[in-house]
């Protein structure tokens, strides 16, 4: 159990500094619950902080499930979990819709957070860590894995406190490293782990981003 976010990042920051030194490494978070913890790894590896903005994509009547994701890049990206389609006889209406909305959000994230600037064209031969929170069905960390790959970094490392054992295979095969702090089973939820698990706001991201670049300088 972690006291919060901040906690969180500190041991994934313990775990991190005993694996590295990394060859020009930079942290990426998933906005916005994985930026309190990128931050504080950030800080312990001295390396810069930026974003991955991705948007999971929830299935009728229960948003917190996730039928897929979509990451920003150049395309963006869609990645579907067709089980879940399939078994809950999702339309292509209901898809097409919820695409749509997540669309809207990822591109007014990506105007507020970081302008016209965007990461992802900055990665190759760079060792990225990307981080978040916790990983629930991983599929905003799949959409965001296959991103990065396309950008040739020297290799991609995830870093989270918890995660379920089920979802990792996945995550190994995408990823070079992965870190996981607690892999509970059964696992409910990503919160269930955190004696503070608040909403992280848009407010919060931007003032760490703002910190984490003024101590790069």
């Amino acid at each position: 159990m972690f006291k919060d976010r901040f906690e969180a990042g500190e041991a994934l920051a313990d775990r991190l500094e005993a694996m590295g030194p990394f060859e020009n490494p930079i942290v990426l978070a998933l906005p916005r619950g994985g930026v309190p913890v990128a931050y504080r790894v950030a800080k312990r590896l001295h390396a810069p902080l930026d974003v991955i903005i991705v948007r999971k994509l929830g299935a009728p009547f229960n948003e917190e499930f996730a039928i897929g994701a979509l990451v920003e890049g150049e395309p963006e990206r869609v990645v579907l979990n067709e089980e879940a389609i399939r078994r809950l006889s999702v339309g292509k209406e209901y898809l097409d819709y919820v695409v749509a909305k997540e669309r809207d959000e990822l591109h007014r994230r990506q105007q507020l957070y970081r302008g016209t600037q965007n990461p992802l064209e900055n990665l190759k031969g760079k060792s990225v860590i990307l981080i978040d929170d916790g990983i629930a069905t991983g599929y905003t960390m799949k959409a965001a894995l296959m991103a990065i790959r396309e950008q040739n970094p020297s290799e991609i490392v995830v870093a989270v406190p918890v995660a379920p054992p089920d979802t990792l295979p996945e995550i190994e095969r995408l990823a070079d490293r992965v870190v996981v702090i607690d892999m509970p089973e059964p696992f409910w939820a990503v919160g269930a782990h955190y004696e503070r698990f608040d909403q992280t706001s848009d407010e919060e991201v931007l003032e760490l981003l703002q910190k984490a670049k003024e101590g790069s300088e």
